[in-house]
């Protein structure tokens, strides 16, 4: 979204942010880490186009694939749920009623995830069919083929009005490609508290069906579409081998501002043509996202939006992935690593920002007890504003720590900052050890920037990601709406 004040950092920050994302095109061990983003798996295209939601640029995305998809699905913990969200919730669980009202599914999403993985085709029809005789068409097992996303407009705290668009948005592409409503998932970015101008969305529609692409510029444009004060578009995708068969998993995300996940703040888009039942597929989305998108802060706000969808539709041809064993840590790791990356890429690209802000705890006795004093040290807006000016203020990093509510003895610990002009320890046992101003200066001014603590307490670690807080956030944030 363009807001006056925004071109203040725009340029600095485009050549911050596209810095760090060409560091990051390299191969990983058994994965290859390939260009690309939603578009990059067998089965998928995608196009984003400008509808008129906002004053100028790209707004609607779509992402589509040929043949249903299982989905999984993480979602904001914010009790003001935005309208998309409650409607993806319900596809995501298989329970999602063709009038656009909740169904209750006893048992929950361990049953719903059960059925995922024991679902085929002939089942699925089935009970549809069954469904359609009882006068409520459920999405069994939790199927999709199409998502559609606006920027602009967050369609949150719309009441049943937003909620009644979010229906509207996925009859209209249902209508179009000759599927189900229930298999159409909505999101939305933007301004808390607007209605969605609904003849634009499905206008929207109309014209992107026909702009499908498989190819990298079709999920380029999708990803530019979601962009709201991001200054880059953010995606990722890799490939690894199971079973002999290649198989891709690719990703684009937009973040920029209201970044403090407990989900993940943000909206994030994965998809893959790996064959996995949606019992483990949601099972590795859900291992994956706590060590992911919910160690980013950029200031501290959960948002009401939050929403991370992954699509998997078996065209790579590998043996479903059906039990956690040698394949399903393959895939795991796999898209860890994309929701690594997209992480790291909305931390970067942080409202304001001009260096990412790296948070690592080592030595610790528990994972918890990391996490915990990660989140403390990555929030806090004296340490954020610290990294801006490149000043080791040592006694705002341990102060952030002593406040997180973890137990640790802060006689023990060391802190260093590193980046790419070096490294340099500034706490040694609780106590500042004679470090050069000079020296730490130097290393704090890069545009990535790494604060290690080590509690001396065990071999547990964690690490979290931000960026420095800068007048320009608060320009940003000061006219939003403008």
């Amino acid at each position: 979204m363009h807001r006056a004040g925004c071109q203040v950092y725009f340029g600095k920050n485009i050549r911050r942010a596209q810095h760090y994302q060409e560091k990051y095109s390299e191969e990983t061990g058994f994965m290859k880490i390939i260009e690309g983003g939603v578009t990059a798996a067998k089965g998928f295209s995608a196009a984003g186009i400008e509808a008129g939601i906002k004053k100028s640029g790209k707004d609607m995305a779509m992402i589509y694939s040929e043949t249903p998809c299982r989905v999984a699905g993480t979602f904001t913990t914010n009790l003001y749920k935005a309208a998309p969200v409650k409607w993806d919730q319900a596809v995501v669980r298989g329970c999602q009623k063709t009038d656009g009202s909740h169904v209750a599914e006893a048992g929950g999403s361990d049953r719903t995830a059960s059925a995922q993985s024991e679902a085929t085709e002939d089942r699925k029809e089935t009970a549809i069919a069954q469904s359609e005789a009882s006068g409520s068409i459920r999405n069994p097992g939790g199927w999709a083929h199409v998502v559609v996303v606006n920027s602009g407009i967050a369609n949150a705290c719309t009441g049943e009005e937003g909620y009644g668009y979010c229906r509207d948005t996925a009859v209209k592409a249902a209508e179009l490609f000759g599927i189900r409503e229930n298999q159409v998932l909505v999101a939305s970015t933007g301004v808390i508290g607007q209605q969605i101008p609904i003849d634009k969305i499905c206008a929207g529609i109309e014209a992107m069906k026909p702009m499908l692409s498989e190819n990298a510029a079709g999920g380029s444009q999708a990803a530019e579409a979601i962009m709201t004060t991001d200054t880059v578009k953010k995606e990722a995708a890799v490939q690894i081998t199971l079973g002999g068969k290649t198989v891709t998993i690719g990703g684009m995300c937009k973040g920029s501002g209201m970044i403090h996940p407990n989900m993940c703040t943000m909206l994030s888009f994965l998809t893959t043509d790996a064959n996995i039942s949606g019992e483990l597929l949601q099972r590795a989305l859900s291992a994956s996202v706590p060590d992911t998108y919910n160690m980013v802060s950029v200031d501290g706000d959960t948002s009401t939006n939050d929403t991370c969808l992954v699509l998997a539709n078996g065209l790579a041809g590998n043996a479903e992935i059906t039990e956690e064993g040698e394949d399903y840590q393959t895939f795991f790791e796999a898209l860890n690593e994309v929701n690594t990356r997209l992480a790291k890429k909305m931390a970067a690209d942080g409202e304001g920002a001009t260096a990412m802000f790296e948070v690592k705890i080592i030595g610790a006795e528990s994972k918890a007890q990391a996490v915990t004093i990660c989140k403390s040290v990555v929030s806090s807006s004296l340490v954020k504003a610290m990294i801006y000016g490149h000043d080791a203020n040592c006694g705002r990093i341990l102060c952030a720590m002593g406040y997180s509510g973890a137990e640790f003895d802060p006689d023990r610990v060391d802190v260093s900052f590193e980046s790419a002009a070096g490294k340099i320890k500034i706490i040694e046992n609780g106590v500042p050890n004679g470090y050069s101003e000079e020296e730490a200066t130097r290393i704090l001014s890069e545009t990535a920037v790494t604060a290690i603590a080590d509690l001396k307490m065990g071999d547990q670690s964690a690490t979290a990601w931000g960026c420095d807080l800068t007048y320009d956030y608060v320009k940003i944030n000061a006219d939003y709406r403008s």
